[in-house]
């Protein structure tokens, strides 16, 4: 027996299958906008982080204040220089930074004294001014701190050679933050009857 279908009955078919691809389509658009959403979301936040990283690894840097040699039979033996914080850095640990020493023996590569026990060369905080009882964080732009290399002339292991005059020197300090101060320096051309030099 064959079966007719009304019309109407054929408008209804009509309609459910478009009410069926109606709600696919929303479906579909609904998974896609969560998938945008939540590849938006972890876009905002690597790119936030990101830029804090770039930001710090540009304005978390250290600010010389002054070098100064000490002088001993007509040699540099000491080096201090005194550090701040740079305009607009946040807190830095020197405990965590690394120093590259560029002088007339090849570079050395120096980390913060804890490294004692390894022999090698290594370099010292001391404060000068401190808002705190910290001995090696710099978080006030008031603090002072001394990063002190000793020499050959001195007791410590390793060290490269007293610098004699004119010679020259490049100090690199990179905090953790990935920040980089390059100070450089030169010794005076006499050194005689001194016991100190700005350098």
């Amino acid at each position: 027996m064959f079966e007719f279908i009304t019309e109407e009955e054929e408008r209804g078919q009509v309609g459910i299958g478009t009410l069926i691809v109606f709600i696919a389509m929303v479906l579909v658009a609904a998974i896609a906008a969560g998938v945008l959403i939540n590849t938006a979301g972890f876009l905002q936040s690597k790119s936030q982080e990101t830029g804090q990283q770039s930001s710090k690894q540009v304005s978390d840097r250290l600010q010389e204040v002054v070098t100064v040699g000490t002088v001993s039979n007509g040699e540099i033996s000491k080096v201090n220089v005194t550090v701040t914080q740079a305009p607009g850095a946040g807190e830095i640990d020197l405990q965590n930074a690394t120093i590259n020493w560029i002088g007339p023996d090849g570079t050395e590569t120096l980390v913060y004294e804890t490294a004692a026990d390894s022999g090698d060369w290594r370099f010292y905080t001391h404060q000068v001014k401190n808002t705190d009882d910290s001995n090696t964080v710099l978080n006030d732009p008031d603090d002072r701190f001394n990063i002190e290399f000793r020499l050959a002339g001195t007791t410590e292991p390793n060290a490269p050679s007293n610098l004699g005059e004119g010679e020259e020197v490049t100090i690199k300090i990179n905090t953790m933050a990935g920040a980089t101060t390059e100070i450089r320096f030169t010794v005076p051309q006499s050194l005689d009857q001194k016991s100190a030099v700005e350098l």
